[in-house]
Formats: C-alpha cells, sequence, structure tokens
C-alpha cells in the first residue's frame, strides 16, 4: 500500500511537516542508502521524538514513498522535462536523476511509485508515446522505464565491465566486439531507447 493511499490527516496545528520529512529522508538515502533510512534517524534528523513522526507516517515504508518522490519532484532537470522535453531527453533527465540518487532503482523495485511527481513522469510519458500513435503506450512507457532503472543499477560496474577480457574460444564475437567497444554508458543507453522505441513503431506498422 503506498503512502498516498492512506496518508493522515492533519489533526492538529504544530503537526510534523510532511516535506521536512521528505527531505531528511532522501539525505539519509544519499549519505547512507536503503539500511541508513529509519523511522528513528528521521525524527533525530527533523528534531522531533518518533512517536510524533508516527502522528504523518505508518512505516518506513511510507518513508521510502515520501523519499521518492520528494527526490524527483526536487530536481530541476526532471521538473523541466515533464513539461516540454521530447521523449528521449525526458528519459535521459531520468536516468540521470536515478544516478545522483543511487537508492531509487532499489525503492521502485520495492514500491510502485504513487506519488504525484512519478505520476506527472509517468502522465508526460504515455501522453508523447500517444501522441507518437504507440498502439499500446503503457506497455512501452514501462519498457522504455525499465530500461532506463536497468541502465541506472549498471552504469556504476561500467568501467570493471570494460576492464575485464572474455574469452574469446568461448564467446569469439562477444570477444571482438568488447575489444574496440569504448561507447560511454549514457550512449548505450540512448541507443537503447531508440531501438526500444523504433521496435514499437514497427510493431504497429506490421499490424
Amino acid at each position: 500500500m503506498s503512502y498516498w493511499s492512506h496518508r493522515k490527516p492533519i489533526r492538529r496545528a504544530r503537526a510534523v511537516d510532511v516535506s521536512s520529512v521528505a527531505q531528511a529522508a532522501v539525505d539519509l538515502l544519499d549519505e547512507g542508502g536503503l539500511r541508513g533510512l529509519t523511522v528513528r534517524a528521521v525524527a533525530a534528523r527533523i528534531g522531533v521524538a518518533p512517536p510524533s513522526l508516527y502522528s504523518r507516517v505508518e512505516s518506513v515504508d511510507d518513508l521510502f514513498d515520501l523519499a521518492l518522490d520528494h527526490a524527483l519532484g526536487g530536481d530541476p532537470d526532471i521538473s523541466s522535462a515533464v513539461v516540454d522535453a521530447e521523449l528521449r531527453d525526458l528519459m535521459v533527465a531520468y536516468y540521470r536523476h536515478l544516478l545522483r540518487h543511487r537508492w531509487a532503482c532499489q525503492v521502485v523495485a520495492m514500491r510502485a511509485p504513487r506519488g504525484p511527481n512519478y505520476l506527472r513522469l509517468s502522465e508526460r510519458i504515455c501522453v508523447l508515446l500517444e501522441e507518437a500513435g504507440t498502439p499500446d503506450p503503457l506497455s512501452v512507457a514501462y519498457a522504455l522505464s525499465n530500461y532506463v532503472i536497468g541502465s541506472a543499477v549498471t552504469v556504476f560496474v561500467a568501467d570493471s565491465e570494460r576492464a575485464t577480457l572474455i574469452d574469446p574460444k568461448i564467446a569469439p564475437v562477444y570477444a571482438r566486439l568488447h575489444n574496440c567497444h569504448d561507447v560511454d554508458p549514457e550512449s548505450i543507453l540512448t541507443t537503447g531507447l531508440a531501438v526500444l522505441h523504433a521496435h514499437a513503431s514497427d510493431d504497429d506498422e506490421g499490424s
């Protein structure tokens, strides 16, 4: 269950500010990853007792939801791209956002993003695909998003992958291509996005 499906109403004037909770959660995740985020740690960061925090959230899962959406909404590149970017640039902006917040990929894998900022991102992707005549825009949106998330997860091993030799006796073609390949991860990302989008267009023409 998402935080937004059960968020608690404010019942007193000096209630804990949810945006402060969300920012504290983002900071803790940026600093220490998933293990660094606890209700007690967020309470300490914003200077309240843990029971006070439970007036706004039910569990650490709510903190993950709030952090994920707050980080996205606080990214000026994403905010700009959601308004007027084309599909490729929007997906690249999302990829760069995930690199800035490495924990976000893990949280997306655990919690379906349903906050307002993620909904705006998803809406823009779907609108662009629908306007392009994509026959199944939601499936393609999922495919593109999952590809971007996977690319962001693996980018940090790109250097070691490039330096690790391939046994040509087992995989001769792979070894030959690997030896002369020196393309940066973002270029690989954009190549893959183009292939996925083109494949969706080809399916439309063939139907």
